[in-house]
C-alpha cells in the first residue's frame, strides 16, 4: 500500500506548478463541492490557473457558495494540466468517466478521508479518522501557510458541517469543533450557511420523502429500515439527484433501527445504494465492499447491477448476515 505523503509535499506542488484541475466524485455532496471550491479558491489566491470539473456539475443547493461559477462539466476533448487534485473521492473512477477521459496531467494528488480509498495517485494523503475531507484541507492550508480567507473558510465550513451531520456524527472530534471556531473567526456566517444547507428544501423533496415512506420496509427483526426509489417515481415527481441527499437520515433516526438502506434505481439497470449504521460493530463499509462499493464504517455506498427488487434482496440478506453474527442479535 502506498504510504501517505506529507502535507508539505502537496504544498510544494501547489507552489511550483501553474495549471491545476480539481476533481471530486459524481453526485457530489457538501464535502466534495466544499473541498473543490476551497481548493480552487486557495490556488487562485496563489495566482494559479485553476479549473474545476464535476461529472454532474454543481447541485443547486450549493449555489450559495463563493466561487460557484468555477464548477463546470468536463469538456469533450482532453485538456492538459500540470497537476490534478482529486478530493473526497475514494476510488478514481468515482470521479466519472468523462472527467477521467478529459484530464491529462503528469501529477495526480489524492486527498481523502475514506477508509476504502484505493490510494491511486502520485501523491496520496488519506486520513480516515478525519470526519470530512474539508478538515484535511484546513490542516493543509493552515499548517503550510497557504491562503485561507472568508470565502475559502465558507466552503470548508460547508464541507465539514455536511459530512458530520451538522457536527452530530461520532467522527466529530474536539479538533473538528476547534477548526469550526477558527473558520468562524475568519468570517463564516454560521446562521446564514445553516439556513442555506438545512432550511431551504424544494417542495418536490418533501413529495419524494412521502413517496418513499409509503414503501418503507423493516427487516432483521426491525433492526434494518430501508426504502426504494424507482425511476418511474423520480420521473413522476420531477425529482433531481440532489433531492435524495439526506433522506436516509429520516429512517436512520428511528428508535431500534441499527442500519438504514436507501435503494435508488438509476440509468441502465444500475441500483445506487446508500447505507448508514449506528453501531460500528455493523461495518457498512465492509458490507458495501461485498458489492464493489465502500466509504466509512458508519456510512457507505455502492452501485450494483440488477433490478430494484433483486438488489434489495441481495443487499438486505448481506446486512442480515452481519447482524445475525453479532452476540447481541439473538
Amino acid at each position: 500500500m502506498k504510504p501517505n505523503c506529507t502535507l508539505e509535499d502537496i504544498a510544494s506542488i501547489f507552489r511550483d506548478r501553474r495549471r491545476f484541475l480539481i476533481l471530486s466524485h459524481f453526485r457530489p455532496d457538501g464535502d466534495a463541492i466544499g473541498c473543490s471550491l476551497a481548493m480552487a479558491l486557495c490556488l487562485k489566491e496563489m495566482g494559479k490557473d485553476v479549473t474545476v470539473w464535476n461529472e454532474d456539475g454543481l447541485p443547486e443547493r450549493f449555489e450559495f457558495l463563493p466561487g460557484r461559477e468555477l464548477v463546470g462539466l468536463p469538456p469533450a476533448s482532453p485538456e492538459e494540466f500540470d497537476a490534478v487534485v482529486l478530493v473526497d473521492t475514494a476510488v478514481r473512477n468515482r470521479a466519472g468517466e468523462r472527467c477521467l477521459a478529459s484530464a491529462r496531467a503528469g501529477t495526480w494528488i489524492n486527498i481523502d478521508h475514506h477508509i476504502s480509498n484505493d490510494r491511486l495517485g502520485d501523491l496520496v494523503y488519506v486520513d480516515s479518522k478525519a470526519p470530512a475531507a474539508g478538515q484535511i484541507l484546513f490542516e493543509l492550508f493552515s499548517q503550510r501557510g497557504l491562503p485561507l480567507n472568508q470565502a475559502i473558510a465558507t466552503s470548508l465550513y460547508t464541507a465539514i458541517s455536511t459530512d458530520t451531520g451538522s457536527f452530530q456524527y461520532p467522527s466529530t472530534t474536539a479538533r473538528t469543533y476547534a477548526i469550526a471556531a477558527e473558520l468562524v473567526n475568519l468570517g463564516v456566517n454560521v446562521g446564514w450557511i445553516n439556513q442555506q444547507l438545512y432550511e431551504r428544501s424544494p417542495r418536490r423533496r418533501l413529495e419524494l420523502l412521502r413517496s418513499l415512506l409509503n414503501v418503507l420496509r423493516f427487516s432483521s427483526n426491525d433492526r434494518v429500515a430501508s426504502f426504494a426509489l424507482a425511476q418511474e417515481v423520480t420521473r413522476a415527481l420531477g425529482a433531481i439527484p440532489d433531492d435524495t441527499e439526506g433522506l436516509i437520515d429520516t429512517i436512520r433516526a428511528l428508535e431500534g433501527v441499527i442500519v438504514a438502506v436507501f435503494f435508488e434505481e438509476v440509468a441502465n439497470g444500475i441500483i445506487r445504494i446508500s447505507m448508514r449504521s449506528k453501531d460500528p460493530q455493523v461495518d457498512v463499509c465492509a458490507i458495501c465492499g461485498e458489492f464493489g462499493g465502500g466509504g466509512h464504517i458508519l456510512a457507505s455506498g455502492a452501485r450494483i447491477s440488477g433490478t430494484l427488487a433483486e438488489v434489495q434482496e441481495r443487499v438486505l440478506a448481506a446486512v442480515d448476515r452481519r447482524i445475525s453474527a453479532l452476540p447481541w442479535s439473538a
